[in-house]
């Protein structure tokens, strides 16, 4: 929690495999503190675009920050013991399929979720604004997700 009792925003972004796709990373920025950036490992054939712009930068972080390609199940695992310290978490976002993304991935099996706080989400439409135009590295979720939080901040 932050000072004032207001929740602590995690700037949300993903990246998948087109329209629909299997996840492929994920990122959350917190106004401040650690942040998570989680890659995931993937069969099938890549969507073209995606194989061009997303696959060569997943990895374009800091060392402390590459992962593994992880499978959805230990991916799952990682996200709720990051949040699992925050009683009440607000992950914001700018596209509703990062949201989608998120959502998908707590779920472990029919019928059953990896255990997390109770979330709330902020869907921010924010026309005119491309996180990967703002990005350090476009299309790499760790810092489309660190320019969505700049931006965000920037108008506050």
């Amino acid at each position: 929690m932050r000072c004032g009792g207001s929740a602590l925003r995690y700037f949300l972004d993903t990246e998948y495999n087109g329209w629909g796709g299997a996840l492929l990373s994920l990122a959350l920025v917190p106004d401040d503190g650690e942040e998570l950036y989680l890659t995931l490992d993937w069969s099938g054939a890549l969507d073209p675009w995606v194989e061009k712009h997303v696959i060569p930068y997943l990895d374009t972080v800091s060392e402390s920050l590459v992962s593994p390609r992880l499978n959805r199940a230990d991916a799952a695992r990682l996200l709720a013991h990051y949040l699992a310290g925050d009683p009440e978490p607000l992950i914001v976002a700018d596209w509703p399929e990062d949201i989608a993304q998120l959502n998908m991935l707590l779920l472990n099996g029919p019928g059953t979720m990896v255990e997390v706080p109770s979330l709330t989400f902020r869907f921010l439409p924010l026309s005119g604004f491309s996180t990967a135009a703002n990005s350090k590295v476009p299309h790499n979720a760790l810092h489309d997700a660190r320019a969505l939080r700049d931006h965000v901040l920037s108008l506050e």
